[in-house]
């Protein structure tokens, strides 16, 4: 069983948020602290506290061991026993960021699933634009790009995000495809402000060779969401620069049309982010491979690429 040197450790720090705050309490050195917590969490198998470089914070398994925690060495050690027994159980809040389009399109679909397989695990799926910070906020994991890797977190590329030109069935009548990316100049645009930058984001195309032109669509219509912008292509308002998974569904069943087949614009990858830990939660473990296993089922990364037409 544990010694009271580690557990004492993980009270000290737990109270004030830092090694060295607590490591000046137990007259040891922060290194001594940080020690003795890690091997705390390697014997019980589980990760006790969010570290960054601006804070430590108690992971959901650390909250539940901190209160567990009574005054008598005997309350200490069943503490140990409880948490060690329910590591490898999946099970807590698993709270997870997600581009709104692609988490509701791809992802939820899949919590049926997930829940019917590990029913202790209690889903918190925030679906939002922006590269949040795992570590501060608290993630369990992310989806998206360009996140800023802090210390600890790792991503995991899952597909190329490439964006293709679109337009409904509807509003191609009558009108000639356009032939290449400037073709687009002459046709009704839906484009997207970023509400980040407050300018209107605009591509440039490239095709098999590695030949690049720039794909200017006139703003004739201006919203603020990749959705917005799928839905006013849909309705037959114009021609709309979206990324493959967002726009997937509707190309197979045919309520949007493909232009420039042999065009697209790479805006990066489609990432999975998740802390680098050797104690990774079970619960943090099945998503992730629930992940991947969709990914492989379906051949999302090849059907996600605009570069194969």
């Amino acid at each position: 069983m544990e010694t009271l040197a580690n557990l004492e450790a993980f009270v000290r720090s737990a109270e004030t948020g830092s090694f060295s705050s607590a490591a000046r309490r137990l007259g040891l050195t922060p290194a001594a602290v940080s020690r003795n917590v890690a091997m705390l969490e390697r014997n019980v198998g589980v990760r006790l506290f969010h570290r960054s470089t601006r804070k430590l914070t108690l992971t959901e398994a650390g909250e539940r061991f901190l209160s567990a925690i009574g005054g008598t060495l005997e309350t200490l050690q069943a503490a140990i026993a409880d948490v060690a027994t329910n590591a490898e159980q999946p099970a807590g809040v698993l709270k997870v960021s997600l581009p709104p389009t692609f988490g509701i399109t791809h992802v939820l679909p899949l919590l049926p699933g997930f829940l019917a397989r590990y029913p202790l695990i209690r889903p918190e799926w925030h679906f939002e634009n922006r590269p949040v910070d795992l570590i501060a906020e608290g993630y369990d994991a992310a989806i998206g790009g360009g996140f800023d890797l802090a210390t600890g977190v790792v991503a995991r590329p899952l597909a190329p995000a490439h964006i293709i030109a679109v337009a409904s069935p509807a509003y191609m009548t009558d009108r000639i495809a356009p032939v290449d990316p400037p073709g687009l100049a002459e046709h009704q645009g839906i484009v997207m402000r970023s509400v980040h930058t407050g300018r209107v984001r605009q591509w440039a195309m490239r095709d098999a060779a590695g030949v690049e032109l720039p794909a200017m669509l006139p703003e004739s219509i201006v919203v603020n969401d990749p959705a917005a912008m799928r839905e006013a292509a849909l309705l037959g308002l114009g021609v709309a620069l979206l990324a493959v998974p967002d726009v997937l569904q509707h190309l197979e069943r045919g309520d949007l049309l493909r232009l420039l087949p042999r065009w697209y614009a790479d805006a990066g990858a489609i990432s999975l982010y998740y802390a680098s830990r050797a104690q990774m939660p079970a619960k943090t473990r099945v998503f992730i491979d629930t992940l991947l296993d969709l990914f492989r089922r379906d051949r999302l990364t090849e059907r996600f690429a605009g570069s194969l037409g």
